[in-house]
């Protein structure tokens, strides 16, 4: 898990647009709605969730970096995803530092929400019902992603 974490820029393609300062990055509403689509806008700016088995993402099974969508921030690599029958892409860890995290309460029960730490783009939900080696499901809207395949793969 360690080596995984550590080496997660041989996921990155050469020529990667990717950015990696976590410097924040502010917007005002306006210029993020100029940035982004409306359902990123939706996603990312007001923590909406997109229907199950509706991103492209979920069957993304090349070697890659996957990125926020309002940022080009890295959070995960392909080798940190799997399929979890839930109909969003999800992850057992992340690239470490690329999110924060905090409670939830929206629905009955609470709930770990993620957010990028570079654009605060809201992600996901962390539940405690993955895979080993962390047991970890970072349940992520495929719209607030962005893949970047590693090299040449069609």
């Amino acid at each position: 898990m360690e080596t995984l974490q550590k080496e997660w820029k041989t996921y990155l393609a050469e020529d990667s647009d990717a950015v990696l300062t976590k410097e924040p990055l502010q917007h005002s509403e306006a210029e993020w709605k100029k940035i982004l689509t409306p359902q990123q806008f939706e996603i990312l700016r007001r923590e909406g969730t997109e229907r199950p088995f509706t991103s492209p993402l979920n069957d993304e099974k090349r070697d890659g970096v996957f990125v926020c969508a309002g940022c080009s921030l890295p959070l995960f690599t392909s080798a940190m995803k799997f399929d979890s029958g839930t109909g969003w892409p999800s992850f057992f860890t992340t690239i470490p530092g690329a999110f924060e995290t905090k409670k939830d309460f929206k629905l009955i029960w609470p709930r770990v929400e993620y957010h990028c730490v570079r654009c605060g783009g809201h992600h996901g939900h962390v539940f405690n019902d993955g895979p080993r080696p962390t047991g970890e499901r970072w349940c992520n809207n495929g719209v607030a992603l962005r893949f970047i395949p590693k090299g040449d793969q069609a």
